[in-house]
């Protein structure tokens, strides 16, 4: 660590700066989580997470800690009708997991795996140097300066991080507002999907017993400026206008609002300092693709910066979060722009609802669709090859096991998503090829090297054509063999993705 404090100061404690912190635990990174905030929010804005997410936390073993949880079948996109099991994934995603207890379960594996958390500390400033960063922050303590080698504002759409980084926003400025209140007392009809209406558009579903959460868009309405919230009174009566069922006796828990202000960082990396989450891109939480995306966020960077600083990543390693993961940022913000355009706009946007209602007729169209607004179709430059499965995620499918950890004979049942739990890199040996062992023996400390076969053949076994593959640590395939010819290329990717071999001469300082 030399004369750093930790090796990683992450700021912010919202879902996408916890699961980087349990990311960097994983691969033995010391960091520490400042939160302005004295206690966890009990308020959530997001009320689930994508079947790209399901998979994510499935991937890191987080999925029986949140209790159990529905699924979302059917949806839309800007209201034209979706059947998201059309697709591999079978569903938009989790429905009803409220944000509070997302950043609960990712608090508690964070903490449990020795990350340093501080609430009540409030960065105000940083300084960066070709050997390290420095944050200077308002503790409970007091004024307080710590160093560390990196720094990763997931701080918010309004980032303190991005801006005292000097790093562009580009984008634009709301042009339109919607407000949610959740509400005990009452009951409305539910709208789950939503429903447009002569005056704008209304949401509405139950979230307990007694609790719904309203949410409406009403035409005409100038977006407010600053942070300031509109009051229960407003939003019974704009419920009233735009529906004819009145809240006003209603309780409230919960009052906010949102805009389609729609932006994202020109850089997600300078120097030292990185963005994730909302400090990275903002847009209208259509779907609740926002927490999903900077959740994907931290654990496509957590592999690759722990790499960094433990001197084993390969030339230009940290680079490829930006060049991925900036594409799939700037991917979300243009779906959310076209359902804001489809779901909100008035008459004169019928012709495209029109038309989009023909063009969903077509297989393609739905699941092109589909695999947009899930992530479930994400896809990364990986190399050289044909395969399928080649830059996408790894599919979670029963594997009998052949071997241990060790290499020892030890058949088992386990599964392709257990298998990365650890978050380290997994060379897959379907056909308990020693070849492949021997190949790979020299990155050992970073990758896997597990022998088994998949549990069923034929059409249900997804990893037809291959007979070996190379996974990095996020669940993307970077490598895959067939044949007498597996080993080729395996090296190269090996290189390529986890640096050279132990024992190799470094080819940089770090």
């Amino acid at each position: 660590m030399g004369n750093t404090d930790t090796d990683v100061i992450i700021v912010g404690a919202g879902p996408v700066g916890l699961m980087l912190a349990g990311e960097l635990r994983l691969a033995g990174v010391d960091c520490v989580v400042l939160e302005r905030s004295t206690e966890p929010t009990d308020q959530s804005r997001a009320l689930g997470f994508t079947a790209r997410t399901i998979e994510t936390f499935d991937q890191r073993g987080l999925l029986p800690r949140f209790g159990g949880f529905d699924t979302i079948p059917i949806g839309h996109f800007g209201g034209v009708p979706l059947d998201y099991r059309e697709i591999q994934g079978g569903s938009y995603g989790a429905k009803g997991v409220p944000q509070s207890l997302t950043v609960a379960v990712l608090n508690e594996w964070a903490q449990e795996l020795g990350t340093d958390i501080r609430r009540g500390w409030e960065v105000v400033d940083l300084h960066t140097y070709d050997e390290a960063v420095e944050v200077d922050a308002h503790s409970p303590e007091g004024p307080v300066r710590l160093r560390a080698r990196y720094l990763v504002g997931c701080d918010g759409g309004r980032s303190t991080i991005r801006k005292k980084a000097d790093i562009g926003f580009p984008g634009h400025d709301a042009r339109i507002e919607m407000c949610f209140a959740e509400v005990t007392g009452v009951r409305v009809r539910p709208r789950p999907n939503g429903e447009r209406v002569p005056g704008g558009m209304v949401l509405a579903f139950q979230q307990g017993p007694d609790t719904f959460r309203v949410t409406y868009y009403e035409k005409g309405a100038v977006p407010r400026q600053g942070e300031t919230m509109p009051s229960f009174t407003e939003v019974a009566d704009a419920w009233k206008r735009l529906t004819g069922e009145d809240v006003h006796g209603g309780t409230p828990r919960w009052i906010g609002r949102f805009t389609d202000q729609s932006r994202q960082a020109s850089e997600y990396r300078r120097g030292r300092v990185l963005l994730a989450g909302d400090a990275a891109h903002i847009h209208l939480p259509i779907g609740g693709q926002g927490m999903s995306a900077g959740i994907q966020d931290a654990v496509n960077l957590g592999w690759k910066l722990a790499a960094e600083i433990h001197g084993t990543a390969p030339a230009g390693l940290l680079d490829t979060y930006h060049s991925e993961r900036h594409p799939v940022g700037a991917r979300v913000i243009v779906n959310t722009l076209t359902q804001r355009a489809l779901y909100l706009s008035g008459e004169e946007m019928q012709p495209l609802r029109d038309l989009f209602g023909e063009l969903s007729a077509s297989e393609d169209v739905r699941r092109h669709l589909i695999g947009m607004v899930t992530g479930l179709d994400i896809v990364y430059e990986v190399g050289p090859g044909d395969h399928p499965l080649l830059g996408r995620r790894l599919p979670d499918h029963e594997l009998i096991g052949l071997a241990d950890r060790n290499g020892e004979h030890a058949e088992h049942k386990t599964t392709a998503f257990e298998l990365l739990h650890k978050a380290r890199g997994l060379l897959l040996d379907l056909t308990g090829d020693p070849a492949l062992r021997a190949a790979a023996a020299p990155w050992a400390d970073r990758v896997d090297t597990i022998a088994a076969r998949p549990h069923e053949a034929g059409e249900n076994n997804p990893f037809t054509g291959a007979d070996a593959l190379l996974v990095r640590p996020d669940g993307y395939v970077a490598w895959a063999g067939a044949g007498a010819a597996q080993p080729h290329g395996l090296v190269e990717s090996l290189t390529r993705w986890f640096g050279e071999p132990t024992g190799a001469t470094p080819t940089r300082e770090v």
